[in-house]
């Protein structure tokens, strides 16, 4: 049978290779410092969508992502692994969300999208480590949730996902739609595919097209394989008062940037037990255990 995926997926900060300058003096992510990549569990998640829809011949596969507009990027990034198209959801009345307000402005999108048989995130986001979106767009949608797959399968019209759980791999069934979250232990993304790039390359949202030149953008215009999808808060028709700051429950009070650098070293005062123990308490003072 053929399915409508829609797949899940966050621009973010590569925050796995951290500096000095990673953080603000106020506290936040400086985003300017860390390169932007697709988030590594949502790739999982796309090649499960992708290993879905090399079995299920017909299978359509749109990315939805939230972000700035550059987030256009992770939209291509789909496309070149084999997915058919995206939507890029931004606004600057949904800046400073929450989970909150952010799985209440992509469960309306997805409301939009209407038309979908399975929904597959990656489990969280390495620029939050939450791991809430997913269960709450479910939530917010009224739809059955399987967290922590590895493996998406569908027969009968039924989904049957294997999690991983901390002492062994359970097998769930259940009816469609639903949503899915991927591990990072799932199969890795596929790479990108040279035809698809060539396809591709030129693919841009209405922000992106509006800085090229005219003819350049004529042509994309002409080609609607080449126009990613871009909708705002009001196209999704979300409630003002539950999105951005204003729909976000959850404010950070501090952030504590700590990086350890190579051959670090403290040397005990004494070798007693009082004197490890003024080292643990040292340690956890200063956030480097605990």
């Amino acid at each position: 049978m053929s399915l409508n995926i829609v797949v899940l997926a966050k621009q973010v900060p590569d925050t796995r290779n951290v500096g000095k300058d990673a953080m603000t003096p106020e506290g936040t992510v400086n985003r300017s410092a860390l390169p932007a990549i697709f988030n590594p569990e949502d790739l999982n998640a796309l090649e499960q969508a992708l290993i879905l829809k090399d079995k299920n011949p017909g299978t359509k596969i749109t990315l939805l992502t939230m972000g700035p507009p550059r987030a256009a990027e992770i939209v291509r990034e789909g496309l070149y692994r084999g997915a058919d198209g995206g939507v890029v959801l931004t606004d600057r009345a949904l800046g400073g969300a929450d989970t909150l307000a952010t799985s209440y402005a992509i469960s309306a999108a997805i409301r939009k999208i209407k038309d979908f048989d399975i929904i597959i995130g990656g489990r969280q986001a390495i620029d939050g480590d939450t791991a809430q979106v997913g269960p709450q767009v479910a939530e917010k949608l009224g739809l059955p949730q399987v967290t922590y797959a590895e493996e998406v399968d569908v027969k009968d019209g039924k989904a049957i996902v294997k999690r991983r759980l901390e002492n062994g791999v359970e097998t769930v069934e259940s009816p469609l739609p639903l949503v899915v979250t991927v591990n990072g232990t799932a199969a890795a993304c596929r790479p990108r595919n040279a035809k698809m790039i060539q396809k591709y390359k030129y693919a841009v949202s209405p922000s992106e097209k509006a800085k090229l030149e005219e003819g350049r953008a004529k042509v994309i215009e002409s080609r609607p394989y080449l126009n990613i999808k871009e909708w705002s808060a009001a196209d999704v028709e979300a409630d003002p008062q539950q999105i951005g700051l204003t729909g976000s429950p959850t404010k950070v009070k501090g952030i504590v940037n700590v990086v350890f650098q190579a051959k670090e070293s403290k040397q005990i005062e004494g070798k007693d037990a009082a004197g490890l123990e003024d080292l643990i308490k040292e340690l956890i003072t200063n956030h480097t255990i605990g």
